[in-house]
């Protein structure tokens, strides 16, 4: 009997399915439904004008920007989906800005003290969020700082770091082996963000970065406009965290490990081994980090569109808003503006919630919008987001998120780095073609680039999530053009305040994806079940301990019943 209604039950949704796919083909013409590029353009043109002071997580022109995708949902009569029956779900913070007092020495026997200068040779952020804190602490370099049993790799070699500072290299060991850290493509382990948690697990009071602009694929620039200013962090939750997460010029580097007799490149070197060893330096970090706290609370603006029929599943679209904000002591122009990081993303998040209120039958489950905070902080407003979802995780089929999209022109490829994994990947392929968009691989997997964007905080826990942007290739270029814009972008406007609008911005692509990402989410809404990882994915296990023992078996709507009006 058991069997009988599961298979009753499957028979149903993909009936319904199949009618909810022939309403969007019959009743929605070829093009009618279509993402507006002159749209998308208005609406970065605003959000990274200097009237939003570049949307400085807990400044005055992040909560505008909030403000004004929570009033672009309502206009587009989508539901508010956050706390309180508003559009807002409170992220409670701290912002910690490190003061100029700060100082940073190493000191050896019998060796003259060195001092580092902030911001040119080091920077460092308090996690513990206190306002003071002194370190006096031996320094040990453990390579990459990485433990990963899968790959039968552990830097640590039983090495007790209580109390102690960890030296060590941003990235991982290099490799060409897919089945060892996936080859070229730079997994979780090698991110800035792991170093710090996994440090702070094992008791350290301080980390290291050493910056290699090769290894971390950005500039000591970015590392110093991310860094240099106050940071913010979510509310302490118990997690171990530094009293000075910090990164260090390469030059500064060489000089402390010379300081213990010890030869920098030679220590890369043995770091690539599986066989290398912790070494304890001859030389301590004496610290002292001053810091200003200011508690707040920044916003995630939540959407919803409400399904057709009684539905607890959904799909959610993502795109964060918040950038850098202003440098007071920057001579010149001093705002962060971030309009390809990430007003691009904000627009094409808001055409897809304008297609989707225009649909012409509510969809089979409930569309999320998600406007998130704090993505230049270490991604923190989707981690409270995956963390407090208004969805239980488990019931998210699908997470499309968009992040920097170059407005340069109509592409013939794209790359959704991610979706691979997934076992929503057939459909994924055969959207893009009808799109007649190639899917390339990540043109940079060494840049790491799935695990720095939002879609990695919601497929931590558990929901499949990948970012949708463009490749190389567009219309009337070459890859080789594409890869030229990729470079100048990086090295001239990421993370710099000229990363500005101008009107010669084409927004053709980016109209485009949004409107893929529409088509995409229909064909998601209306899988017979929800969507998972592929066997053996890192987060497979989250994704089945995050669901239900049993399938839902959803209960068909009444004959005569109309189904209501989006």
């Amino acid at each position: 009997m058991r069997t009988l209604k599961l298979m009753l039950a499957t028979l149903m949704v993909v009936a319904l399915r199949v009618s909810y796919l022939d309403a969007q083909a019959s009743k929605t013409a070829p093009g009618s439904l279509h993402a507006d590029a002159q749209r998308i353009r208005a609406h970065v043109k605003f959000l990274s004008s200097d009237l939003l002071e570049g949307r400085g997580t807990g400044q005055r022109g992040g909560d505008i920007a909030a403000e004004y995708l929570a009033t672009q949902f309502a206009l587009y009569g989508l539901k508010p989906a956050g706390d309180q029956g508003t559009y807002f779900q409170q992220v409670p913070m701290m912002e910690v800005k490190t003061l100029a007092e700060t100082s940073f020495n190493f000191v050896a026997n019998n060796v003259e003290t060195m001092t580092l200068r902030n911001l040119e040779d080091f920077v460092t952020s308090n996690e513990s969020q206190t306002e003071t804190a002194y370190i006096d602490a031996p320094i040990v370099f453990v390579g990459y700082g990485i433990s990963a049993p899968e790959y039968n790799w552990d830097d640590y070699k039983g090495t007790d770091l209580k109390d102690k500072v960890a030296l060590l290299f941003v990235n991982e060991p290099a490799s060409d082996d897919p089945k060892f850290f996936k080859g070229k493509a730079l997994t979780y382990y090698g991110r800035w963000s792991y170093k710090f948690e996994e440090t702070a697990r094992r008791g350290a009071v301080a980390t290291l970065i050493i910056h290699r602009t090769d290894l971390a694929s950005y500039g000591w620039e970015v590392v110093r406009n991310s860094w240099g200013k106050a940071r913010s962090f979510l509310k302490r939750d118990g997690t171990p965290k530094l009293q000075a997460a910090s990164w260090i010029q390469l030059d500064a580097a060489k000089k402390l490990t010379a300081m213990a007799g010890l030869d920098l490149d030679k220590l890369f070197e043995q770091a690539q081994s599986k066989d290398f060893k912790p070494v304890e330096l001859s030389v301590r970090l004496q610290a002292h980090i001053a810091s200003q706290l200011r508690p707040f609370v920044s916003r995630n603006v939540l959407a919803v569109l409400p399904a057709g029929r009684t539905s607890q599943e959904a799909l959610l679209y993502t795109a964060h808003y918040d950038h850098l904000g202003l440098d007071p002591d920057m001579k010149g122009h001093n705002i962060y503006n971030g309009a390809v990081d990430n007003a691009t993303g904000c627009g094409v998040l808001l055409e897809v919630a304008r297609l989707w209120s225009e649909a012409p039958s509510a969809p089979p489950r409930m569309i999320l919008f998600a406007g998130v905070t704090a993505e230049e902080q270490g991604l923190l407003g989707s981690e409270y987001l995956g963390k407090h979802s208004p969805v239980p995780p488990g019931r998210i089929s699908l997470d499309l998120n968009y992040d920097a999209l170059a407005p340069i022109g109509d592409p013939e490829e794209m790359e959704v780095s991610g979706a691979e994994r997934t076992t929503f990947f057939p459909a994924v392929k055969e959207k893009a073609k009808s799109f007649g968009l190639a899917i390339q691989p990540d043109a940079h997997p060494e840049a790491g680039y799935y695990y720095r964007s939002d879609h990695f905080s919601l497929a931590r826990v558990g929901i499949p999530s990948f970012s949708i942007s463009e490749g190389l290739k567009f219309k009337g270029r070459d890859e080789a053009w594409g890869e030229a814009q990729h470079r100048d972008y990086l090295e001239h406007r990421y993370h710099q305040p000229s990363d500005q609008y101008v009107p010669g911005m084409d927004f053709t692509g980016d109209a485009k994806l949004a409107t893929f990402g529409y088509e995409l989410g229909v064909e998601a809404v209306s899988q017979p079940k929800l969507i998972g990882w592929l066997p053996g994915d890192e987060f497979e296990a989250v994704r089945q301990k995050s669901q239900p023992l049993s399938p839902t078996i959803r209960k068909p709507p009444k004959r005569n019943a109309k189904p209501p009006r989006p």
